[in-house]
């Protein structure tokens, strides 16, 4: 079965090394749900979940995207590891010797082995800026401004923060002792090629610097601090293999953990409003590292945490950044809150002026509702002292508070609106109720309506699928096949019974990797099974029919008729066509032929009538 693959006693070592919930649960917040666990699809874009984990049979599958498979195939996709790479992962973690050499599909692509390289330069980078910062004349201006900012050397050892020096070349040097091919370490950032061509220089000098770590803790790039009026004032690693800064989440390897029990996120602009925030006791804090956050960013977001507080700096460009990230974080599906700094502090100075609980109980959890500072934010806009001005602002707000779903939130709002400017409620619902009539007339567009998997109308819940209008011989074989995964005897029945008999190529694929894999000893296992594929397509498919819960329905008769509707299929595929001839031969006046073909037509309805 194997046709020069990976065994399939390596791949089902591997698979009982790991549980599916736990490698799944690092990139995807799992739910139970009955006998399964759900969460977003990390795969394709979606506001609701579509992706279960069956924990039973150790598989995973998308009921949106279609991708499925176990922990191996899993790891594979959402890594872009090729299923070999990921296999050895996984062996790895587990600390298991699987004995595949090169020859087996296991020998690194470049890419990866250039990303292994270059995570190690990082390191070693972070090292170096980490031993200069504390053991250094060079370090000590750096760590005498980091104290200035109030934090200890507990928390910049914590944070793995250091110094690089002012020398163009310390870093360098050391790559290149310690043999770093240096054209490599160029392209993820660390370092820059001379512009006569004649060697390189640090990318960074006279820089406290912040290591940024993917979600493995890995460093893989770095923001460096310039303590003067250097500009920029911060710098980051440039985009590389290692780093995208649309994807990356300042602290998210450390907060994680925290996030995915709280189900809630604070989101930051830089590493110091994280570290300070850290400090004083929220250990949910993630940046974006100045850059704007991106839907990637969002739906990364999403897949950890349900609610998020956006904690931006209270100056007007804060502000303003904060606003524009509601609607990408309510888009990927987060309940969004936003903290309201005073004065145009940052979170840093709030803290190093009110103190930890002062911000955390002022700042954090008195975060506002989407829409509430969504008519704080407005109101910039307008002179309310002015009648016209107060009026317009009044619709403005009354078309914002109309877009709510929930009855009682519009109540809610329209109640403080007029208290605040003293209208009448009556009015004020009638005007609302009237934006909310012109809206429904509009067009609407929504979140794949037609898809009850996906659709941001249910509540979240996955619903029963209208039965699908597949024909019967198609719907036989898709049931047989998901018998056959949870039963040795059954498939040996129906290996003596259909063989390859099945119409569908890939159901008949499917059928004889089955056959094999039983015919080699192995018991029943959907996701051992599954593993053994190395092919996408028959390994969605399988995921697929694991999902189909038939075995209390299931006899000998079932299995029979079962069988009987796949063969009829090509006998009836051939009596359409016989009827379509005789027509045609009716037509033309070609009797002798139209009498051959009734006569065919007779003995296949024969046929059918027997089977």
């Amino acid at each position: 079965m194997s046709n020069g693959r990976i065994p399939e006693q390596v791949i089902d070592a591997v698979l009982k090394a790991h549980d599916i919930v736990e490698v799944v649960g690092r990139h995807v917040h799992l739910t139970k749900q009955g006998h399964y666990l759900k969460g977003l699809c990390p795969f394709h874009s979606e506001k609701t979940p579509s992706f279960t984990v069956t924990p039973e049979k150790q598989i995973y599958h998308c009921f949106g995207c279609g991708a499925g498979g176990n922990a191996i195939r899993f790891v594979s996709e959402v890594e872009g590891l090729s299923f070999g790479q990921a296999l050895r992962k996984l062996a790895d973690e587990a600390k298991l010797d699987i004995g595949l050499g090169p020859q087996q599909g296991q020998a690194e692509t470049k890419e990866h082995a250039d990303r292994a390289k270059l995570i190690e330069a990082h390191e070693l980078a972070g090292k170096l800026y980490e031993y200069l910062l504390h053991n250094t004349e060079q370090g000590k201006e750096a760590k005498q401004y980091l104290h200035a900012r109030g934090m200890t050397d507990k928390l910049i050892e914590a944070f793995g923060i250091g110094y690089a020096p002012s020398r163009w070349d310390t870093l360098t040097n050391l790559l290149d002792k310690k043999q770093f091919p240096l054209p490599l370490v160029e392209q993820g950032g660390l370092i820059s090629a001379k512009q006569d061509g004649s060697g390189y220089v640090d990318k960074f000098r006279d820089r406290v610097m912040f290591p940024i770590r993917d979600w493995k803790g890995h460093i893989i790039a770095f923001g460096g601090r310039a303590m003067g009026d250097v500009q920029p004032k911060y710098l980051n690693s440039p985009e590389s293999m290692l780093f995208h800064k649309s994807r990356t989440l300042y602290n998210l390897h450390a907060a994680r953990p925290q996030i995915r029990k709280s189900q809630e996120l604070v989101l930051f602009e830089g590493y110091m409003d994280v570290i300070r925030a850290w400090e004083a006791g929220v250990h949910i804090g993630v940046a974006t590292m100045g850059t704007a956050l991106t839907p990637e960013h969002a739906e990364a977001i999403r897949r950890l945490a349900e609610r998020v507080v956006v904690a931006y700096d209270g100056d007007n460009a804060g502000q303003s950044a904060a606003y524009k990230s509601i609607p990408l974080l309510e888009n990927a599906g987060c309940n969004v809150r936003i903290a309201m700094l005073p004065n145009g502090l940052d979170p840093d100075e709030y803290i190093s002026a009110h103190g930890s609980e002062r911000f955390v109980r002022e700042v954090i959890e008195t975060a506002v509702p989407s829409i509430k500072y969504k008519l704080f934010y407005y109101r910039k806009n307008y002179k309310l002292q002015e009648d016209g001005e107060k009026l317009r602002y009044i619709q403005q707000a009354l078309r914002l508070i109309a877009g709510l779903t929930s009855p009682i939130e519009r109540e809610h709002y329209v109640r403080e609106l007029c208290s605040e400017f003293h209208l009448t409620f009556e009015s004020a619902m009638q005007n609302l109720n009237e934006i909310r009539l012109q809206a429904e007339k509009k067009d609407r567009s929504g979140d794949n309506k037609d898809n009850s998997w996906n659709n941001v109308m249910n509540d979240g819940r996955l619903r029963a699928q209208p039965p699908s209008m597949v024909p019967a011989y198609q719907n036989a074989e898709r049931q047989l096949l998901a018998v056959m995964m949870l039963d040795r005897d059954i498939s040996g029945y129906v290996e003596r019974q259909l063989g390859d008999g099945f119409n569908m190529e890939a159901h008949a694929a499917l059928a004889a990797y089955l056959y094999a894999y039983y015919a080699q000893g192995f018991e029943p296992n959907a996701s051992t099974f599954i593993g053994m594929l190395q092919d996408d397509k028959l390994e969605s498919l399988a995921s697929s029919l694991t999902l189909i819960d038939n075995r209390s329905g299931i006899n000998d008769a079932v299995i029979d008729d079962y069988i009987r509707q796949i063969k009829k299929f090509p006998l009836l595929q051939t009596l359409e066509r016989k009827r379509e001839e005789i027509k045609q031969a009716e037509r033309l006046g070609d009797i002798p032929k139209a009498l051959q073909l009734g006569s065919e037509i007779i003995s296949l309805e024969k046929q059918l009538k027997s089977s």
